[in-house]
């Protein structure tokens, strides 16, 4: 009897683990084959039917992660740590459990233990496995290399639109660090390197991406002494001028998605002349790379028609040119906050109707609006878009334009508009040759009298030579190569071409030109003011031209004296291509 019984029950443990073996071969293909479900009831079976191996409930595992069954899967990981301690496979399940149920301290920690295990694994085969993946340290680095560079076009100080509070960059980057969004990076980047740049980079631009202002200064604006280590939604500053503004556009930027917000009023510190200057040095390329720019109209009143924008003081500003042409995207706004027009265009630079608004308003050709890119190019054009705006500061009529014109030069407020623009001007000059910025009309600079003591000498259309008839053309050829030898004018052109750049020196400006001889000059009557002179003047080598000037020529009849003039027109090596 007791033979039989012991035969019956090694029988049955026999069938047991052949049943067991079966469910967990056929839980084995399910899982393959995706069908979580199926392999979870399978495993399940074996498990019930034997005390399974760690494999068994490793893969039970994996298919509950599969079906997202976080803390499911995370009991059945601990179980495998449980049945084998050396292995790395129960914390790898244990560390996508801990990721997937958004439990990424836990995690992290749990991948070192991971490496660890690798580390020490007997077998070569098995430690070379940790080749595969990033230790935190090497991620945190790679991490941080992204945060900087997306940093380093991004303004120094910066309003948290959550709570309000001003924070620098260090602030930021620790914010960052905390958040949920981070530490999810770290632990997934960790497991995946392979993706790690472009995934970093994604959730790093869509963290420390701002939102910029574009508004008019009112009378009182609330500076960064009085925001300091206050939220701006403290009803405690309630008394600062201009705070209902700042507050409304930090609410805007934040419904809007944004973590950071920047105002040129309380984001730097003015009293900090090194911030200062890195500021205005760099605010073209801060509104450049915003995720969005925030036009306020303060004067321009709900449910306003179109005509509004062109009517605005916002674009009689100086700053406001940078403002608007730089950023990718922006969106108007009127005195309540809602959109100009009611315009749901996501990006009002794709607005047809009001880029033609601005377009007629400013004088500035849409497509510049719409893709500009700093350069000196174009500089007279580029100086006649601020000629009609104002600063409150003189000085800031040519700072703002730093940026338009891709130059970096120091920000000396005390200089005068006059000194500031002749720098400017200067630099244009002397870095790209052009020289139409020396077409002109009004004061001369008492920096350089080539260059004009204000933007408004700006507002007269650029002078542009008017393309010879086609027979005047010929005519002067066939009359060249009568009088002429072509050696002689190749020879002349050469000379031509190679004269030098435009420079400027100890102050004067070193300029090739061409010289003609004046044979006579008469004063005419003409429409010009009382305070202006106009002359007929004959000129070798050009056709009879007629000069108004503010200042009197002196002729001095009782005493005869010869007095010599010349013409002067800087030469522009373009004219040979004319």
């Amino acid at each position: 009897m007791s033979c039989k019984l012991q035969s019956s029950s090694i029988f049955y443990s026999a069938f047991k683990q052949e049943c067991s073996a079966l469910f967990a071969a056929n839980g084995d293909a399910a899982l393959a084959a995706s069908d979580y479900d199926r392999a979870i009831e399978l495993y399940s079976a074996a498990i019930t039917l034997l005390s399974a191996s760690s494999t068994v409930f490793a893969n039970r595992s994996k298919a509950k992660l599969g079906k997202m069954l976080w803390m499911e899967a995370l009991l059945d990981a601990e179980k495998v740590i449980e049945l084998d301690s050396l292995s790395y496979l129960g914390y790898n399940l244990k560390h996508a459990a801990l990721h997937g149920a958004q439990l990424y301290d836990e995690a992290i920690q749990t991948f070192q233990t991971m490496l660890s295990k690798l580390d020490d694994a007997p077998d070569i085969q098995t430690r070379k496995l940790s080749q595969q993946y990033l230790r935190p340290s090497e991620a945190e680095h790679a991490i941080r290399q992204v945060i900087h560079a997306q940093l380093e076009n991004s303004p120094l100080r910066v309003l948290d639109t959550t709570t309000g509070l001003l924070c620098d960059q260090e602030a930021q980057i620790s914010a960052f660090k905390m958040s949920t969004e981070y530490k999810e990076l770290l632990s997934s980047t960790i497991t995946r390197p392979d993706l790690r740049t472009k995934r970093i980079k994604e959730v790093v631009r869509r963290n420390l991406q701002y939102a910029m202002l574009s508004h008019r200064w009112g009378g009182e604006e609330p500076l960064l002494q009085d925001i300091q280590g206050k939220s701006v939604y403290d009803s405690g500053l309630d008394s600062v001028g201009g705070m209902m503004k700042l507050r409304s556009f930090c609410k805007t930027a934040h419904d809007a998605g944004y973590n950071w917000a920047w105002s040129d009023t309380c984001c730097i510190d003015k009293n900090n002349n090194v911030e200062l200057n890195e500021s205005v040095n760099s605010m073209f390329i801060w509104y450049r790379h915003s995720a969005l720019t925030i036009v306020y109209l303060s004067d321009v009143p709900p449910s306003s028609k179109s005509g509004a924008l062109t009517m605005s003081v916002w674009n009689t500003r100086g700053w406001t040119v940078q403002e608007f042409i730089a950023p990718e995207v922006i969106l108007f706004y009127q005195s309540n906050w809602t959109l100009y027009l009611d315009d749901r265009t996501p990006n009002h630079k794709e607005s047809v109707a009001i880029m033609q608004e601005l377009e007629d308003a400013t004088g500035i050709d849409r497509s510049a609006i719409v893709a500009f890119r700093p350069s000196m190019i174009g500089a007279r054009e580029k100086l006649n878009w601020a000629s009609t705006r104002v600063t409150t500061i003189q000085e800031d009529i040519a700072y703002s334009l730093f940026g338009i014109f891709d130059v970096r030069l120091p920000v000396i407020y005390g200089e005068k508009q006059d000194n500031a623009l002749s720098r400017l001007l200067q630099e244009i000059v002397a870095r790209s040759g052009d020289i139409t910025s020396l077409d002109w009309v009004g004061k001369s600079s008492e920096f350089n009298s080539c260059l004009p003591a204000s933007i408004t000498s700006y507002q007269a259309p650029p002078c542009k030579l008017l393309p010879l008839p086609e027979h005047e053309i010929q005519s002067s050829l066939s009359s060249l190569r009568k009088t002429v030898a072509v050696d002689f004018a190749l020879n002349l052109y050469t000379q031509l071409r190679n004269m030098s750049a435009p420079r400027f020196a100890a102050g004067k400006l070193w300029l090739p030109c061409i010289a003609f001889n004046v044979r006579e000059v008469k004063r005419v009557r003409s429409p010009a003011p009382e305070t202006q002179f106009t002359y007929r003047v004959k000129a070798d080598g050009l056709h009879d031209l007629l000069i108004t000037a503010e200042q009197k020529v002196q002729f001095w009849p009782a005493k005869p004296i010869v007095r010599n003039f010349i013409l002067v027109r800087p030469w522009d090596r373009s004219l040979l291509e004319l």
